[in-house]
């Protein structure tokens, strides 16, 4: 039995062992749980540092929301819808060219109402132009004119004899009235004998005593005062326009309506002016009035190219 007592010593020799107390060193094992309080304060230091990181982006926010806040700013810049009320469309319905348009038939209505009164007064034989041209009696489809320029010391005279037809356009100047029309322009000329320059070519006389003709051009009749008339065998001729002065002093300038009997009014001016204001002899002034009216048929009626 004493031989079975010795193996339970053993056990309890085996039991020692486990008591070992070095094992208990173990919880020294708490020395990483310093370290994991070190750890701790690593984190800690991190914070530290997102904080500034998270200043940093909510003052960039503002700068972004202050252009965000610009924008609608610009939606008073939706002044297109103001630019239609103030209605540029209606500004170019205003018929401000469309008066325009109604003045010109206006101009050419002229014309049509100067030619009734012709027809109208066909007992008046001829008016003196201005007149006419004031009165909206100035005939535009054809006439003659008869202008005068007399010499202020003498009996020396000229007349012009223009014809024309189809007159576009009319304009008064400062000097007369300017036709837009082609005409042509019949020079006759009243010397006196006394009349100092008489050898002297008419084309090459003084200003206000010349006219554009030789002594070759002109047909010449001698008055019994010896006063020369001289009549152009034929006429100038001006194309696109041309301009009759504005009398002065006792000069004329009178228009002669187309009638059936035009020649004959033509005729008898002639004979009168002649006769009563430049003293030429009755007899003679017929003789040189038959002579223009010869010349004004043949060349200047308005039969042919004026129709």
């Amino acid at each position: 039995m004493a031989t079975i007592k010795k193996p339970a010593a053993k056990k309890a020799a085996a039991k020692k062992p486990a008591a070992k107390k070095p094992a208990a060193k173990k919880p020294a094992v708490k020395k990483p749980a310093a370290k994991a309080t070190s750890a701790k304060k690593a984190p800690a230091k991190k914070a530290a540092v997102k904080k500034p990181a998270a200043k940093k982006a909510p003052a960039k926010k503002p700068a972004v929301k202050k252009p965000a806040a610009k924008a609608p700013a610009k939606k008073p810049a939706a002044k297109a819808p103001a630019k239609k009320p103030a209605a540029k469309a209606p500004a170019k319905k205003a018929p401000v060219k469309k008066p325009e348009v109604k003045a010109v038939p206006v101009k050419k209505a002229e014309p049509e109402q100067a030619v009734q009164p012709v027809e109208v007064v066909s007992d008046v034989p001829f008016r003196n132009l201005f007149d006419a041209y004031n009165q909206g009696k100035l005939p535009f489809n054809q006439g003659y004119i008869v202008s005068s320029f007399f010499s202020a010391t003498s009996l020396y005279s000229i007349y012009e004899v223009v014809s024309y037809a189809g007159i576009k356009e009319i304009f008064l100047t400062e000097t007369g009235l300017q036709f837009v029309t082609g005409g042509k322009k019949l020079y006759i000329l009243l010397e006196p004998d006394t009349y100092h320059f008489k050898f002297q070519e008419p084309v090459s006389r003084a200003e206000g005593e010349k006219i554009p003709k030789r002594f070759n051009e002109l047909d010449e009749i001698i008055a019994k005062n010896q006063t020369k008339i001289y009549i152009a065998k034929e006429p100038n001729e001006s194309f696109g326009s041309f301009t009759v002065l504005k009398p002065t002093e006792n000069n004329f300038a009178m228009v002669f309506y187309q009638m059936p009997k035009m020649y004959e009014a033509l005729a008898e001016f002639f004979v009168e002016t002649f006769n009563r204001q430049r003293k030429v002899p009755e007899h003679d002034a017929k003789a040189a009035a038959i002579k223009i009216i010869e010349v004004l048929k043949k060349y200047m009626s308005f039969e042919g190219q004026y129709k």
